[in-house]
């Protein structure tokens, strides 16, 4: 959260004309190395017998960073899963200049398991820092802020802006609501003028240090902290 003034699956939908391209013309990255950490090898004793489970990680082995008691299942399963626990909670980013911390923002938002991400604006964003865990959310893009008003209205989720604006009033006595979609703004500008029109509440982190502002990815994981202590059970 800074202001210099105060599907899952796959890659997001790319220009079909170029693969190099998105559909903004920017180009697009590879995804991050899913290996990250030891894993567990080839999986050893009878074979089991589980629907769920990915024969050729049974094969060669589950290095993916994904809890233990997913170790071998099929994306498809862990996604299935993980849906029968969503929490009501949905995320949204305003992603006009390509900001590093998406990813991280993602990243944050799957260890929460929330409904949804919503990226506002640019549809390719940077993906690296989320280290693949886009894969078990729901992704969704929004080419405006109208179209994520939209959305989340249809859903029933009310939209609360995180930044340090004027108006904004301490998270910390606030009691978000269960079903809320808490709006990030990219790292430098912050929210938008329309985006913090359509916002039912305005929020910010106290600070007590000299800096002028959090940086976005840590404002978003205590932001979603602060949701889960009085509704993630």
């Amino acid at each position: 959260m800074r202001r210099p003034s105060t599907g899952s699956g796959g890659p997001l939908d790319d220009d079909p004309s170029d693969p190099g391209k998105d559909a903004g013309g920017e180009t697009a990255e590879p995804p991050a190395d899913p290996t990250v950490g030891p894993g567990v090898g080839p999986y050893e004793g009878p074979w089991p017998d589980d629907p769920r489970l990915d024969p050729e990680l049974l094969a060669t082995g589950d290095r993916r960073n994904v809890l233990d008691r997913y170790r071998y299942w099929r994306l498809d399963a862990i996604v299935a899963d993980l849906d029968e626990h969503r929490a009501p909670l949905h995320v949204a980013i305003q992603n006009w200049e390509h900001d590093f911390n998406i990813g991280s923002i993602v990243r944050t938002a799957n260890a929460f398991n929330v409904s949804a991400v919503h990226i506002v604006g640019r549809r390719r964003w940077n993906r690296r820092g989320a280290m693949v865990t886009d894969r078990y959310l729901h992704v969704e893009h929004h080419a405006d802020v109208a179209s994520l008003v939209a959305a989340t209205t249809a859903a029933g989720v009310s939209l609360v802006g995180v930044d340090n604006l004027p108006g904004a009033v301490p998270l910390e006595p606030v009691e978000l609501p269960r079903s809320c979609c808490l709006v990030f703004g990219s790292e430098g500008p912050g929210l938008t003028e329309d985006m913090v029109a359509a916002c039912e509440r305005l929020v910010a982190i106290t600070q007590h240090g000299s800096t002028r502002s959090l940086n976005a990815g840590a404002a978003a994981a205590i932001a979603m902290y602060h949701w889960s202590r009085r509704w993630g059970s």
